[in-house]
């Protein structure tokens, strides 16, 4: 793609960079000496990404640091967290927050704009100096190892620069949610990801602190988790296993062109290279549905549980066959099974990119933390509004958090974090 003063990389000026500027091209540098921030595109095919991303077989889960822990950039044209490392790692604290001045009508939206713009740049500046690989001091000693922190903006901000962007419009309600207003959107999202759950477990508390000192204001936050995933190629995505025992996550787009169709953002020019997010915490009832039998289990999903190969028949990867029918003549894959009804055929949307996480809060409270990235909030809208009309699978969940986001432009010591929509 042709690029323009927008894009990342490009200062514009001759002029003295500042202080800042100075602090984040050393700290980038610290950064870049022990990751490349990059790998093979999903299922191990080396591609480049069509925005002028690293070139052929450039390594985009990151390189091994000195300890054997590969490594993630947060530099680049994209932020970190959402297609690499192409595995997303064990551990995540996903954490809201409300920005001073959001939603004030007192306020006006230009000065608004100018302190969240002078707030997010300072957050990259932060985020930098936690996954410096020399270590920061909040994480106590520990290596940041895999450390991704990926931040998005909600439609308050996002509307106050213009509210045709992208990412500007609020989720709607639906049905099976049971949230107050407390955990209900909000102004910045910042999902911290790392192999380690002490790395994370600090990291988001230095942020949380940071934050804090500058007048923003915590909604909610929640920690999750995933298995070991299976040993996969370098830049594979396999799926793993939730709380209910099925694999999750398994029709997701995976190559560089199905990513750049169905998630990243080719324009306007203030977003590109960013991702509408959604994040649900779905509260699961996970002891009755176990407590069904197999065959029923199977017929909720659509999929096997063994190994997640569709009820339609073929191997875990195969498509969805939804006019598949048995002898007698009924759909080997039941009519309201979740396969069926989050399929894009029958929604008529694009496909999200899934990054989920089991969660566990205490016996009662478990489930799934939901994370998507997608071009569109149609994309999730419709999926979710399908599942409303009838899936044998949400009769087992229910919403306790929720909110969407768009996640910014990638960054780097020429383009501060935020820069592209807030300046």
């Amino acid at each position: 793609m042709t690029t323009d003063s927008t894009q990342l990389g490009e200062s514009g000026t001759q002029e003295r960079p500042s202080r800042r500027q100075a602090l984040v091209r050393g700290t980038a540098a610290t950064v870049a000496a022990g990751s490349t921030g990059y790998a093979v595109g999903a299922r191990g095919w080396p591609t480049a990404p069509p925005d002028g991303g690293p070139p052929e077989g450039a390594s985009k889960a990151g390189s091994s640091s000195a300890a054997g822990m590969v490594t993630v950039s947060a530099l680049g044209p994209r932020q970190a967290g959402v297609d690499r490392p192409a595995q997303p790692q064990q551990h995540v604290a996903l954490s809201v927050y409300d920005l001073p001045g959001a939603g004030h009508p007192d306020v006006p939206g230009s000065d608004f704009v100018r302190r969240s713009g002078r707030l997010l740049a300072e957050l990259g500046t932060r985020v930098l100096t936690l996954g410096a690989q020399g270590g920061d001091a909040a994480l106590g000693g520990l290596p940041p190892g895999d450390l991704t922190v990926t931040v998005g903006v909600g439609p308050h901000v996002v509307a106050a620069v213009d509210g045709d962007l992208p990412g500007a419009r609020e989720l709607p309600g639906f049905a099976r949610e049971d949230m107050p207003d407390s955990v209900q959107g909000g102004d910045l999202m910042v999902q911290v990801c790392a192999s380690d759950p002490q790395v994370v477990t600090l990291a988001d508390g230095a942020l949380r602190a940071w934050l804090q000192e500058h007048s923003a204001t915590a909604r909610w936050t929640q920690h999750g988790f995933r298995p070991p995933a299976p040993t996969a190629r370098p830049g594979q995505r396999v799926p793993v296993r939730n709380l209910l025992g099925f694999l999750d996550g398994i029709v997701v787009p995976r190559t560089e062109r199905e990513l750049a169709r169905e998630v990243w953002l080719p324009a306007p020019a203030r977003v590109r290279g960013g991702t509408v997010a959604v994040v649900r915490r779905l509260r699961l009832d996970v002891a009755r549905f176990l407590a069904q039998d197999l065959e029923t289990q199977e017929r909720a999903i659509g999929r096997r549980r063994e190994d997640g190969a569709p009820l339609s028949g073929g191997a875990p990867d195969a498509p969805v066959d939804l006019g598949a029918k048995s002898a007698q003549g009924r759909y080997l894959v039941p009519a309201m099974a979740h396969a069926r009804r989050a399929h894009p055929g029958g929604t008529g949307s694009g496909l999200m990119l899934r990054r989920g996480y089991s969660y566990a809060n205490g016996p009662d409270d478990r489930g799934l933390l939901f994370i998507c990235f997608q071009r569109e909030l149609r994309t999730f809208v419709a999926t979710q509004q399908r599942l409303d009309d009838g899936d044998e699978l949400s009769s087992f969940a229910t919403a306790t958090a929720s909110g969407t986001f768009l996640v910014l432009p990638g960054f780097s010591a020429e383009r501060p974090l935020g820069a592209s929509l807030l300046s």
